[in-house]
């Protein structure tokens, strides 16, 4: 007698459809994370100015203290160096408008080498949100400290005789093109804050490249009537290519052409290497801490 063995039919049960992950979904999600841990990190730099009304006073008098210097002091010897029907008034207030905003882009790296300094990265890197908002949410609170001085400056300028010569579209441009600057210096100011140790080191050296380039150019007084051996840096450097587009189109002096767009242009070549260098750089300062 034999035993059979019985063996039950075998069946393939249907696997569970997954459903592929929507990478456009995760991708606009971190974004928006991204986003909102910047928006609250800029809120809170924002809310601590009270507290720092010092500081922002000093931000706010320096442009207003150039204005006014070379505006009833040097006024007459930079209306010298300008071509006839080229207002001295209209010419310094556009100048000292950009020298403000390159000036204010290092605030950035002060403030990261002021939150390194006081243990506050560390504190950061220890909480639930992206690291690059960290960064972010500091230069959109420079970014409106900057609009705030800009508004102050051109409220002044025009107190003591700054008279635009263009149309609207040419001041929305001229400001988007400052806007746009000064965004882009502040991620080079990130970078300067997050290279070097100390707040000292970062104000000495970041003033120390910014003051040559602010200095020897279109800012105050026409290149032409510089020494011969810097004329030829004051006009080229990038800094006066910038100036010359704003006040071109804020006063129709000198003629822009496509200057705008090219300055636009290189600002974001500029962009597109400084933000991720200066994130990097975080992450590294971090991991060091």
């Amino acid at each position: 007698m034999s035993t059979e063995t019985y063996s039950p039919p075998t069946t393939t049960a249907p696997r569970p459809h997954v459903q592929a992950p929507d990478l456009e979904f995760i991708r606009r999600s971190r974004a928006a994370s991204i986003l909102a841990d910047a928006e609250v990190m800029s809120r809170r730099h924002l809310i601590r100015i009270p507290r720092q009304l010092d500081w922002l006073i000093g931000v706010t008098i320096m442009p207003i203290m150039f204005l006014l210097l070379f505006r009833y002091i040097f006024a007459d010897t930079v209306q010298a160096t300008l071509p006839p029907g080229v207002d001295a008034v209209n010419y310094l207030v556009a100048g000292i408008l950009v020298q403000g905003l390159v000036f204010g882009s290092m605030n950035t790296g002060l403030g990261l080498a002021m939150d390194a300094k006081e243990g506050l990265m560390d504190r950061f890197a220890s909480l639930p949100m992206s690291r690059s908002a960290v960064v972010f949410g500091r230069i959109l609170a420079d970014m409106a400290i900057a609009i705030f001085t800009t508004t102050i400056t051109i409220v002044v300028g025009l107190m003591v005789g700054f008279r635009p010569t263009t149309d609207i579209l040419d001041w929305v441009a001229a400001i988007a093109l400052m806007l746009l600057m000064a965004f882009t210096l502040a991620w080079m100011g990130a970078i300067v804050g997050l290279a070097l140790k100390t707040v000292e080191a970062v104000n000495s050296i970041g003033f120390s490249i910014i003051f040559p380039l602010t200095f020897v150019s279109s800012t105050f007084i026409n290149p032409d009537f510089l020494p011969g051996w810097l004329q030829g840096f004051a006009k080229n450097q990038p800094f006066t290519l910038m100036l010359d587009s704003v006040r071109g189109l804020l006063t129709g002096y000198p003629e822009v052409g496509n200057k705008p767009w090219w300055v636009a242009f290189y600002l974001l070549i500029a962009l597109a290497v400084f933000v991720p260098v200066s994130l990097w750089m975080y992450e590294r300062r971090v991991a060091e801490n």
